[in-house]
């Protein structure tokens, strides 16, 4: 042991430290490890986050209700009743009832779907919310559509926008619901040609457009085509037109009826495409068929009207559904209803729930401009595929989910609009529920 009396022995030099084992390159790694790690681990962690997809946005922070929590909380696919909570508001009787009570055509007409919603869903209670602070959506039943008062018998929507102006107001004034989201969790019907720009003719739609208070609601409309369209530019649910249920109770079952008709059409047909309001009804479709068609013994093509032309339906192969005023057509319906092959001539249509109906599988499209080879057409399904599409369209299950019953089953057209409203809130939230799958 040294004497600390003892002076210090002078420091090594540089060469000599080394010999007797200065840290090496390998020492100070092992050293720093530790800090090394964690460099390593908060690197790794940012490049993670950086290289995964920003999750979804929702398709309008509006939409988001305020006072609920998660739905994917809320509800659980094992549960028995429907994560979808209707609140349905109890208007004055002169936004609905009235009319209805007026003239028994409001509940059973191609418009009609905008009563039958709202009876079941005031009748069904899984999806009805009692308390509106229980609600995931607002329906406000409105019918518009139930004014016959125009000479040719059709319902008059010119005095839709000021009644739906009206409820509006009434809402917004005596429910708090309405401010709270600026109307985007508020749900109403808009069951007419061009949905909630309330006209029958297109140019006058589009000019006139969607009134401003129901641009952040949710529409449900039978009006769609895919690609931008002025009258869609709000959140909206497609749905079939409304065809009453008796219509495939009446005849008998499509894979037992008698088929003696090849294609079939019974309508207004322009022999002149112009129409007398100087427009070019049905984009010159219909005239078309009745000049390429009108005397094929293998096409059935009638212009007046006959009330039992569904029987001539039931008994065809083909029935066509062209375009109108609007793409859509109450044909499609009652096509399927009664196992007839709809063959559509509208371009760019948007169908009803494409999530449960495959409409590739059960029907025909024709482009507009292809009239002229419609009977090569069908004539080639006939040859190949006519089984296929007729076995996939006289599956119960596809004519239910175009129905409007009353009450709601489940299936029907009704369920179908919920499962939609579902899937719309859900995404709006990013969260999917699948418990109506």
């Amino acid at each position: 042991m040294r004497d600390p009396k003892l002076p210090r022995p002078p420091a090594p030099a540089p060469a000599a430290a080394a010999r007797r084992g200065a840290p090496t390159f390998t020492d100070k790694l092992r050293r720093h490890s530790a800090w090394l790690l964690l460099l390593w681990f908060a690197l790794s962690v940012y490049l993670f986050l950086s290289a995964a997809p920003p999750a979804a946005s929702p398709l309008r922070p509006a939409f988001l209700l305020p006072h609920s929590k998660p739905r994917a909380l809320a509800a659980t696919t094992t549960s028995t009743k429907p994560p979808v909570r209707i609140y349905v508001y109890d208007l004055p009787s002169r936004f609905n009832r009235d009319w209805a009570a007026a003239d028994p055509r409001c509940a059973r007409h191609l418009f009609a779907a905008e009563v039958a919603l709202h009876e079941s869903l005031q009748s069904y209670s899984p999806a009805r919310a009692g308390r509106p602070e229980d609600a995931d959506l607002f329906f406000v039943p409105v019918y518009v559509s139930c004014n016959f008062s125009t000479p040719n018998g059709f319902p008059s929507l010119s005095h839709a926008r000021g009644m739906l102006a009206d409820a509006v107001d009434l809402v917004r004034r005596d429910m708090p619901f309405w401010n709270r989201s600026g109307g985007a969790d508020h749900v109403f019907v808009a069951s007419h040609d061009f949905g909630a720009c309330f006209h029958p003719m297109e140019d006058v739609a589009i000019a006139d457009g969607i009134p401003e208070f129901l641009k952040r609601s949710i529409l449900i409309q039978t009006f769609g085509v895919h690609g931008h369209h002025v009258c869609q530019e709000a959140e909206h649910v497609v749905i079939p037109p409304h065809v009453p249920p008796e219509v495939a109770l009446e005849l008998p079952e499509p894979e037992k009826a008698r088929r003696d008709i090849f294609a079939f059409f019974r309508g207004k047909m322009e022999v002149h495409p112009k129409n007398i309001s100087g427009r070019f009804y049905s984009k010159k479709v219909r005239t078309e068929l009745l000049q390429r068609y009108g005397r094929n013994s293998k096409f059935y093509l009638k212009r007046k009207r006959y009330d039992n032309y569904l029987s001539e339906m039931a008994r065809s192969i083909f029935c066509l559904c062209p375009l109108g005023w609007a793409p859509w057509s109450p044909r499609l319906v009652e096509s399927v209803l009664l196992g007839c092959v709809p063959v559509i001539i509208a371009d760019n249509i948007r169908l009803p729930f494409p999530s449960i109906l495959r409409w590739p599988d059960i029907s025909l499209q024709v482009a507009e401009k292809d009239v002229a080879s419609l009977e090569t057409v069908l004539d080639h399904v006939v040859a190949t595929n006519l089984t296929a599409i007729q076995r996939n369209l006289w599956d119960p299950a596809k004519r239910k989910a175009l129905v409007f019953n009353r009450p709601l089953e489940v299936g029907d057209a009704t369920w179908q609009v919920l499962r939609e409203l579902e899937i719309l809130l859900d995404r709006s939230q990013r969260s999917y529920v699948g418990s109506w799958r």
